[in-house]
């Protein structure tokens, strides 16, 4: 396959004058600041990071900036390679420190090998009664109801 050099010009700017994209459609929660924040006091003192200008058409532009994160949410993870990587990683800010954790001991964290843990779910059986509008599903719920049904309402 052959690829177009896209890269222009290689230049470091100082994060201050870095400016977010407007059509970002990532949100970015305090705790990934204050880690980026982090990062960057521990690898660039001076306050510059390196800036790559590319050469793309708006069009191209917009589509790599709506894949670039899913893409790289596809790969999976090397636990082992991931466990050794973060023993040789050593930071003193508080929040890159969290974020490594994170990494090490995700809260979610199931073996993609283990056994599901078994769930003894008593059957339950319901109805699902689709109403012209919001009066038909009160009237059918008040009749249930007085019938002596467990109901719910449910609106979608």
């Amino acid at each position: 396959m052959q690829v177009r050099d896209r890269i222009r010009e290689f230049r470091r700017v100082k994060a201050s004058e870095l400016r977010p994209h407007p059509k970002n459609w990532r949100m970015h929660p305090p705790e990934q600041q204050d880690a980026l924040r982090g990062v960057l006091a521990e690898t660039t003192p001076d306050a510059e990071v390196p800036v790559l200008i590319v050469d793309l058409s708006a069009e191209e532009a917009a589509k790599l900036l709506v894949v670039h994160d899913p893409l790289a949410a596809m790969a999976g993870t090397n636990e082992q390679l991931l466990h050794e990587l973060l023993a040789e990683v050593e930071t003193q800010n508080d929040a890159v420190r969290a974020m490594l954790d994170n990494l090490a001991h995700p809260s979610e964290a199931i073996p993609t090998d283990a056994e599901p843990p078994a769930i003894d779910l008593k059957p339950l059986f319901q109805v699902v009664v689709e109403c012209a509008d919001e009066a038909e599903q009160q009237s059918v719920y008040e009749r249930l109801r007085g019938e002596g049904l467990v109901c719910r309402v449910l609106t979608l």
